[in-house]
């Protein structure tokens, strides 16, 4: 019996060196997943920062920037109308390589304010 009870033990064992692929693999598409809703969260809080910076006739660039971690100022894009709107770009990046996956865009618009 104890003989049945070895060979059991291998097989599980076996099987656990089987599934922790998988297991990486799942683990790093949810670290994606939370990077990617990060920088969509984050693309709306830039397009905000720089639309009321640009309303008081600042730096729109730089008003996303205060708001953003260092990882994802690389790929801003701003661009500013004349109405008020501020449109912000990211690029998600991925946790794999040092690439991006794609971009996010978000929009805001202040009224210009002064004169």
């Amino acid at each position: 019996m104890s003989r049945r009870l070895s060979r059991e033990g291998g097989q599980a064992a076996v099987e656990l060196v089987c599934v922790l692929p998988f297991v990486a693999l799942l683990g790093m598409l949810l670290w994606q997943m939370t990077v990617a809703g990060q920088a969509a969260w984050l693309s709306g809080a830039a397009a905000r920062a720089a639309a009321r910076a640009h309303a008081v006739g600042s730096d729109a660039a730089g008003g996303a920037r205060s708001v953003l971690p260092e990882r994802l100022e690389s790929g801003l894009r701003v661009r500013a109308g004349e109405d008020g709107e501020v449109t912000v770009t990211l690029a998600v990046p991925s946790v794999v390589a040092g690439t991006s996956l794609g971009t996010i865009e978000a929009r805001a618009r202040f009224e210009p304010q002064g004169g």
